[in-house]
């Protein structure tokens, strides 16, 4: 039987608020609100819904971003009405706000062109862009949000039309419900035809500690066909659906001069810490997996709490929706996934010392006792349950 162990270095939650201490750079944005954004190129109006917390507020800032002093580039296109930026590598140290782009395809052509003309973003931008994983497309719109404005939705029945799908070459065979089905963009020339629908994450989640890190000391085991790595807290195994470059994967991939990249096998949260499986091939992809649906792969945690828990199995229900925020209920909701896990042991341990609460950015939320913890050994017993429900 494989077992895994699984250590949780230093999160700290309560059974009554249910909290969980977490990286800064772990944490998420998000989107609240659309506006449509018209081409500035003299093409027909693009689908596309600027996302931020505040739209003044966001342009400043991305403003800011694009031109800030330190590190400038002088690489523009050969327009001069793109904007000089600082590149998405090195890692800025400060956050930029949130904005997500949709666009309909106008005109067909490499999807750099299109991405550029529609946004005015530099090409050079865009092109890490893709790298960074934070360009999707599907062969047709998807449907349009609740809070879609008149426009919009305009375009959206207009490159829908079944009269004018049935026109397009690249969807034949396919349902609309499977043209619609998002994938990565993978290379600045690949050639996207009018209709086509793009989502840009212009400023994707970034993941720093990625940069602090001593990867080849934090790899455990390399064998024939995977290899275990002690993953640091506050960084992602396989990416976020917007940053596929700062991952552990490709981190622990680079630090062991690899050429074929390193594949996730399992995953865990990105305010945990301890060892992670990835594949060197894809066949041991589909071992392991067969391992975890066989119950032959334990997962064990580490994790420190506030206050005592009663050792014995906990259990909860998630909502089955795959986004943040992850709901859950100590009632039964039909439909809903059961979640367990078993506290093996719990002990009463000095809380911890200044210098590890700052090391692994431990926020203060309150606790009514500062003077001891409670050290907890979990058995993860579903792979839907999750540490922070205790």
């Amino acid at each position: 039987m494989t077992s895994v162990a699984m250590t949780v270095a230093s999160m700290l939650f309560s059974g009554s608020c249910r909290s969980l201490a977490m990286p800064a750079a772990a944490r998420a944005v998000r989107i609240s609100r659309a506006a449509l954004v018209n081409n500035r190129n003299k093409h027909p109006p693009s689908w596309c819904c600027r996302s931020s917390h505040n739209s003044n507020t966001a342009l400043a800032g991305e403003a800011e971003f694009l031109t800030t002093d330190a590190g400038i580039l002088n690489a523009t296109s050969s327009s001069d009405s793109f904007r000089k930026y600082d590149r998405l590598l090195p890692c800025p140290s400060h956050k930029t706000p949130p904005r997500i782009e949709h666009l309909v395809v106008s005109e067909g052509g490499p999807v750099l062109e299109h991405i550029c003309k529609a946004l005015d973003l530099p090409p050079l931008y865009v092109s890490d862009l893709i790298q960074f994983g934070a360009v999707y497309y599907a062969l047709v719109c998807p449907q349009p949000p609740p809070n879609a404005t008149e426009e919009q939705i305009r375009v959206f029945k207009e490159v829908t039309e079944p009269s004018v799908l049935r026109k397009r070459a690249s969807i034949k065979g396919k349902t609309v419900r499977e043209a619609q089905k998002t994938f990565r963009v993978t290379h600045v020339d690949q050639f996207v035809e009018p209709g086509t629908y793009l989502r840009v994450h212009v400023h994707p989640k970034r993941s720093p500690r990625c940069y602090e890190i001593d990867w080849r000391s934090r790899i455990i085991t390399v064998a024939e066909s995977y290899v275990v790595l002690d993953k640091p807290a506050g960084t992602s195994v396989g990416g976020t659906t917007d940053n596929i470059e700062e991952s552990c994967a490709t981190f622990a991939t680079r630090a062991l001069g690899m050429t074929t990249p390193l594949m996730t096998t399992h995953q865990i949260d990105n305010c945990t810490e301890g060892c992670v499986v990835l594949a060197r091939t894809k066949e041991y992809c589909s071992v392991f997996h067969g391992k975890i649906r066989e119950k032959k792969v334990k997962k064990f945690y580490l994790a420190l709490a506030a206050f005592p828990l009663p050792t014995g199995i906990i259990t909860h229900y998630m909502r089955p929706i795959d986004m943040a925020p992850r709901l859950i209920s100590e009632d039964f909701i039909k439909g809903w996934h059961l979640c367990q896990l078993e506290v093996l042991e719990c002990r009463k341990v000095p809380w911890p010392a200044t210098a590890i609460q700052d090391k692994y950015c431990i926020e203060d939320c309150g606790w009514p006792s500062q003077d001891y913890a409670y050290e907890c050994k979990i058995n993860l017993l579903t792979d839907s349950s999750s540490i922070c429900c205790l």
